[in-house]
């Protein structure tokens, strides 16, 4: 499952009695930003792909094939984000960040990827769909808080597309999951049998339901930490600008 990282987000100043987090150096700012940038910029290559692809075919069916490698080119990018956290560039917690961007990677690579039989399930394109529009608006958040120049319309946006993106990826993840199951109990996949040398087993399509049976308590605490957060961010600002 991969919740979009809320992250942390300058509020509008208090009295000054709280003390102000020390920020990257210039260098890795100016890294970040490319970072972002060209992040941002990759996500909108696969939007527009997959608009291009719609208006060509006249159908919403099999568009996977039109953005599969920029998807699986940018998704695997975001591996960065972890090496971010673990070197310090970027004050989030390096395993809340890999189990939200490994959860992604793990779902390009392990299942749609790996059980062509599921890419022209409907439900590929219910997950592809908000993690494009979730990510054009985290990077592109991510960005100008980066150059301290956030626009309200950015923030708002990344503090409420959630409410229907979010559910509606772990909607395609957990039928794309499900959709190959039958696929990977009938050919083995990745599944490791008894007896071999290592004296190891490991049933891949178990494994797969255990993943499935991970989001029903994992969902609703990230999804409801991100709803307080909204209101934390929103409401502060909104506050702020009643005083104002």
């Amino acid at each position: 499952m991969s919740a979009p990282a809320m992250g942390t987000s300058k509020t509008a100043p208090n009295d000054g009695s709280h003390k102000k987090k020390k920020g990257p150096g210039t260098l890795a700012t100016a890294y970040l930003v490319i970072y972002n940038v060209v992040m941002t910029a990759g996500w909108l290559v696969i939007a527009v792909g997959l608009v291009r692809a719609y208006l060509t075919r006249g159908s919403y069916h099999g568009l996977y094939y039109s953005i599969e490698k920029p998807l699986k080119f940018f998704q695997t990018g975001a591996l960065l984000e972890i090496l971010h956290c673990a070197v310090g560039i970027v004050p989030s917690s390096v395993v809340l960040t890999g189990f939200q961007v490994l959860s992604r990677v793990f779902l390009t690579w392990a299942v749609t990827h790996s059980v062509r039989e599921v890419q022209s399930e409907d439900s590929v394109l219910l997950f592809v769909v908000a993690w494009t529009i979730t990510e054009i608006i985290r990077y592109s958040f991510y960005t100008f808080s980066l150059l301290n120049h956030l626009p309200y319309l950015i923030k708002w946006a990344r503090y409420t597309f959630f409410i229907v993106l979010y559910p509606m990826g772990v909607t395609g993840e957990l039928l794309t999951i499900y959709a190959a199951l039958p696929y990977v109990q009938k050919t083995g996949l990745y599944s490791v049998t008894l007896p071999n040398k290592y004296n190891f087993s490991f049933d891949y399509y178990t494994f797969l339901i255990l993943t499935m049976v991970s989001y029903i308590p994992l969902f609703p605490q990230l999804y409801f930490h991100m709803l307080r957060q909204r209101k934390k961010v929103l409401g502060h600002m909104e506050e702020y600008t009643k005083v104002e």
